[in-house]
């Protein structure tokens, strides 16, 4: 499950030494509790202004007793792990027990190889890793926070005085889809039509 929410990875980072039958079998019966993310992120989303170098989030090591490790990188719309034109940094960096920190989204040169008249879609990714747990047969969750990040050329920049994007769509019945028209340059922020509607999206700045 792929979305702005927390993704949750469950990694055996240390198993026990056992037969693997055995090992499925005790997998198959563990209950875990739900998790509560250690590393927390200031925002569900990221408008990176294309007129600006750098944007600048705030994270936070929730755990007031263990230190925890933050991994952070950006993907493409497709899923791909990309290192330019924007990269994060510190790609990696340790946060305190109840200390904030700061991780920046850097733009690269090739930023300015961006399409200039519309917005492009990028994820922003943030990992915790827990320390190495000091008991045996430890099961240790990693949980991951996934959210969209807009890159907005400086010259889109929003018009004050003009109508908000969201009311400048239109929704049009074709059959048993819903065509959504975006005159805008800037990309949907929106999660869909609905779960039990199929739509389709047209406009210049929708890929």
């Amino acid at each position: 499950m792929r979305n702005n929410s927390l993704n949750m990875n469950a990694a055996l980072l240390r198993t026990p030494a056992v037969p693997g039958a055995l090992a499925v079998l005790l997998l198959g019966t563990l209950v875990v509790p739900q998790a509560q993310a250690a590393i927390a992120l200031d925002r569900t989303r990221v408008v990176f202004d294309g007129g600006q170098n750098s944007v600048s989030l705030n994270v936070s090591n929730q755990n007031k007793q263990l230190p925890y490790l933050a991994q952070g990188w950006i993907e493409d719309e497709k899923g791909n792990k990309i290192q330019s034109p924007l990269t994060v940094l510190p790609p990696v960096q340790r946060i305190e027990p109840g200390k904030p920190s700061q991780v920046k989204i850097q733009a690269l040169p090739a930023a300015k190889l961006l399409k200039q008249d519309r917005e492009t879609l990028y994820y922003f990714n943030l990992r915790e890793i827990p320390p190495k747990s000091t008991k045996p047969n430890t099961l240790q969750i990693a949980l991951q926070t996934r959210i969209k990040l807009f890159y907005r050329p400086a010259g889109i920049a929003m018009d004050k005085n003009g109508a908000p994007p969201q009311e400048q769509l239109t929704l049009t019945k074709q059959g048993d889809k819903y065509v959504v028209n975006n005159p805008t340059p800037l990309l949907r922020h929106d999660s869909g039509c609905g779960q039990q509607q199929k739509c389709r999206y047209q406009g210049a700045s929708n890929r």
